[in-house]
C-alpha cells in the first residue's frame, strides 16, 4: 500500500469519521466523540503497523484526543472538547519559546530532522512565526466556541484550522527560501 495514502488516511481519518458521525448522529458531539477516540486510536496502531515507530506527534494528539473525549463524553460536556484546540495550540507555542529562550534549542529544527536545511535566523523566524500562530488559533478558537454554535465549531474544527494552517504553512515558503541553506 502507498506510504503517502496511509499517512493521509491516519492524519485526517479520524477528523472525517468525526464529521461523519456528527452529522449521522443529528449532530450530536457527545455521540460523536468515542468514534472520533476510536478513530485515533487505529490510525496510530496503523501508523505503528506500517512505520515500525509511532512519530511523537501523533501519539501526543491521541492522548490528547482520548483525554479531553473522554472528559467530554464523561461529563456529557462539549466544554472539554472545545478546549482541546485551545490546550494544544499554547502548549506548541509555549514549548517553542521555552525551548528556544530558556534552552536556547530551535524545536522546530528538531522536528523537521534536517528534512529542512536553514540558516540559524531562518530558523528563529519561523519558529517565533509559528509560536504566534499557535497563539493565534488558541485564540480564534476560543472566540469561535465562546461566540458561536456546537455546529458552527465543529465545521470550524474540521474545515477552518486545516485550510489556515495550509495558508500559514504557504506564506512561510518565502522565508524559506530567502533563509535555505546551500548545499555545497
Amino acid at each position: 500500500m502507498n506510504k503517502s495514502f496511509i499517512k493521509f488516511i491516519t492524519d485526517f481519518g479520524p477528523l472525517l469519521i468525526f464529521f461523519f458521525v456528527y452529522y449521522r448522529k443529528e449532530k450530536n458531539l457527545i455521540d460523536a466523540i468515542p468514534a472520533l477516540i476510536i478513530a485515533t486510536l487505529i490510525a496510530v496502531i496503523i501508523s505503528y503497523l506500517f512505520e515500525k515507530k509511532i512519530p511523537y506527534l501523533p501519539i501526543v494528539g491521541a492522548a490528547l484526543i482520548s483525554l479531553f473525549g473522554g472528559l467530554t463524553f464523561f461529563f456529557k460536556n462539549p466544554i472539554f472538547i472545545y478546549l482541546k484546540p485551545t490546550v494544544i495550540n499554547i502548549i506548541f507555542a509555549i514549548t517553542l519559546l521555552i525551548g528556544k529562550i530558556l534552552f536556547n534549542k530551535n524545536f522546530l529544527k528538531v522536528f523537521f530532522k534536517g528534512s529542512l536545511k536553514l540558516e540559524e535566523a531562518g530558523w528563529d523566524k519561523l519558529l517565533y512565526r509559528w509560536s504566534a500562530f499557535f497563539i493565534f488559533l488558541a485564540l480564534l478558537n476560543e472566540v469561535v466556541w465562546r461566540t458561536q454554535t456546537e455546529e458552527v465549531w465543529v465545521n470550524f474544527k474540521v474545515w477552518g484550522i486545516l485550510p489556515l494552517t495550509f495558508i500559514f504553512t504557504a506564506f512561510q515558503v518565502p522565508l524559506i527560501q530567502k533563509f535555505k541553506k546551500n548545499e555545497e
